[in-house]
């Protein structure tokens, strides 16, 4: 059974880092690209960053470009969000997924193509 399951998350000022993780289970990372996606309070779900199956392709919402980067481990079923100079906009509950369909990558990110979902867990930004 596929299972997701994000850490990592938690309270940082402006201009701070955190790395979320998400640990894997069920399948193997070489056979599903790996999602990260976000939601704020009254906003809609909006796609963060994505590492396609081959572990290749990384691709960013254009909000993130040059402040965070998708990863992974194979060796421990996790794939990473290192994410950099957090803005108070980076608030928000942030989620991994993979998409219906093994072997599959296609941008831009589009939530309702992707059908398993971790929990999520929350990023707070503030000062």
């Amino acid at each position: 059974q596929v299972h997701l399951v994000e850490s990592g998350g938690g309270l940082v000022q402006p201009g701070g880092s955190l790395r979320l993780s998400c640990e894997v289970s069920g399948f193997t990372l070489d056979t599903y690209s790996i999602g990260w996606f976000r939601q704020a309070p009254g906003k809609e779900r909006e796609g963060v960053a994505l590492i396609s199956y081959s572990g290749r392709w990384p691709h960013y919402g254009d909000s993130v470009k040059g402040r965070f980067t998708i990863s992974r481990d194979d060796a421990k079923n996790t794939v990473y969000l290192q994410m950099n100079s957090l803005k108070v906009e980076d608030t928000a509950v942030y989620y991994c997924a993979t998409p219906r369909q093994s072997y599959y990558y296609t941008t831009p990110m589009r939530s309702d193509e992707y059908t398993n979902w971790g929990q999520g867990i929350q990023v707070t930004v503030s000062s």
